[in-house]
């Protein structure tokens, strides 16, 4: 049940609405006062002393009405009500977008400032550090987060700095410099630096124990741009393999070498900045953790419809699946074989155990409702770079099966922070540069030694298709 609505706060077209009671209360009251006032002034007029009585009362009401205006100003009433019940708004300073500086007093906006990321290394003694803050405050440079990485000689202090837009790096260097700071290193940083550390590590680890892919890229988070590659202790076109590494690791300035947990050597490169001990032993408990995980990949799988009709279901495989991987190659026809792999055919089935393998990549694969096997998808970390490569059975191609792979490959790699992919294909590959093309992104086509790389900027337009599976 709805309660009644006061009349007055009632309107119709947007004007209040007033009964004829409250007009016929009113009337009624404005007659008693007059009543009521003709009364007392007779009575009083026509006595002795009235005259006296009427200017009397007259300087009380002057005084009460006084004092009831002076209590108000004092204590503050709350505002009127207008005369349609709602209050009058307050007073409000419109707020810019979120992200953007907010107009001050003066109409200027004010300077949300620019993220840096900056590394030093000072003296250990006390005030060096005390000397380069102050430093950073003389430019009105706010230090949002510190770490030290102690060394041998001194001390490698690693800051998150905001600092006013209009503030060029090398001013701020300069400044670093003059406070004692030496090989002093500096970046733009963005909002998820802004992180803590041992929260940013504990997300790797999380990331890490789901998926055996996932290391190198949880490395390259952790220590920032730097080219990871994992070398096989037995090559997959032979020879030998790389020199072992003692069970510890081994940490040489700008390069670390870990012993990787499937066998070989996982190197750690980054030519700029030379790793401190902090680092290095981060890196190796985050491998040691992945180790003692053993291979693993996240279930879950996609079924798909092609244009056709034909149902197949999509799923990330591993070494576990080498098998039915091989029973493809064998359906493949040697043409089918030698646009994917561009060498001899009998080398094929050598790669297969490599690429399978969660530690250099993610694989997809399509298969049907049989469980038969007939698409391979790789995405294949490559140092800093990232490959995307594909294989379909024969009787398959044509009918969308290297689409679905790719678009859901390359999302990966958006997911994962890549900047691009590449795919090393031959000039009369169609399917491949069809596939390629079918992704909407901006391309780049070079030709080497008699092959084709087709490079797709992944910061542009999404791809049009996104993986459901981890």
């Amino acid at each position: 049940m709805t309660p009644e609505i006061p009349d007055v706060t009632r309107a119709r077209h947007g004007r209040p609405v007033h009964h004829w009671r409250r007009d016929v209360v009113e009337l009624a009251a404005l007659f008693t006062a007059v009543a009521v006032a003709d009364a007392v002034a007779n009575l009083i007029g026509h006595g002795p002393d009235g005259p006296a009585l009427l200017v009397i009362s007259a300087v009380v009401l002057a005084a009460t009405a006084g004092f009831h205006v002076w209590w108000s100003r004092r204590h503050g009433h709350a505002p009127p009500v207008s005369d349609t019940g709602a209050r009058p708004t307050a007073e409000t300073r419109p707020a810019g977008p979120s992200g953007q500086p907010v107009a001050g007093e003066d109409g200027a906006r004010e300077d949300p400032g620019t993220l840096w990321r900056m590394r030093t290394t000072v003296k250990d003694e006390p005030g060096s550090l005390a000397a380069l803050c102050a430093a950073l405050a003389g430019q009105r440079v706010d230090i949002l987060s510190l770490q030290t990485h102690p060394l041998a000689d001194g001390t490698v202090d690693e800051f998150l700095l905001r600092a006013p837009g209009a503030l060029a790096a090398a001013e701020i260097t300069r400044a670093v410099a003059l406070a004692g700071g030496t090989a002093t290193w500096i970046e733009r940083a963005d909002a998820h630096d802004l992180v803590d550390v041992p929260t940013r590590v504990l997300g790797l680890a999380a990331r890490t124990a789901l998926d055996t892919s996932e290391l190198p890229l949880a490395l390259r988070q952790l220590l920032g741009r730097c080219t990871i590659r994992s070398l096989p202790g037995a090559p997959a076109g032979g020879g030998r393999g790389p020199v072992p590494v003692p069970a510890g690791g081994v940490l040489e300035d700008t390069v670390m070498r870990l012993p990787a947990p499937e066998g070989g050597v996982l190197t750690v490169e980054r030519p700029y900045l030379p790793f401190t001990p902090a680092e290095f032993a981060r890196a190796r408990a985050l491998v040691e953790l992945d180790g003692r995980l053993g291979p693993r990949i996240p279930d879950g799988q996609d079924v798909l419809t092609l244009p056709e009709g034909n149902d197949i279901t999509v799923r990330r495989v591993d070494t576990g699946d080498l098998a039915a991987a091989r029973a493809m190659h064998d359906r493949c026809s040697p043409h089918t074989l030698g646009m994917r792999y561009h060498g001899p055919v009998g080398d094929a089935d050598r790669y297969l155990n490599h690429l399978l393998s969660p530690r250099f990549g993610r694989t997809l694969a399509a298969q049907t409702a049989s469980g038969r096997i007939v698409g391979l998808g790789h995405l294949l970390w490559d140092g800093d770079e990232t490959e995307v490569a594909l294989l379909v059975e024969d009787e398959w191609q044509r009918r969308g099966v290297g689409g679905e792979l790719l678009g859901r490959l390359v999302a990966m790699a958006a997911e994962a922070g890549c900047a691009s992919v590449y795919a090393v294909t031959k000039a009369s590959n169609t399917g491949m540069v069809s596939a390629m093309r079918g992704l909407g992104l901006p391309l780049d086509y070079q030709v080497e030694e008699g092959t084709l790389v087709i490079t797709a900027r992944l910061d542009a337009t999404p791809v049009t298709t996104a993986p459901s599976l981890p």
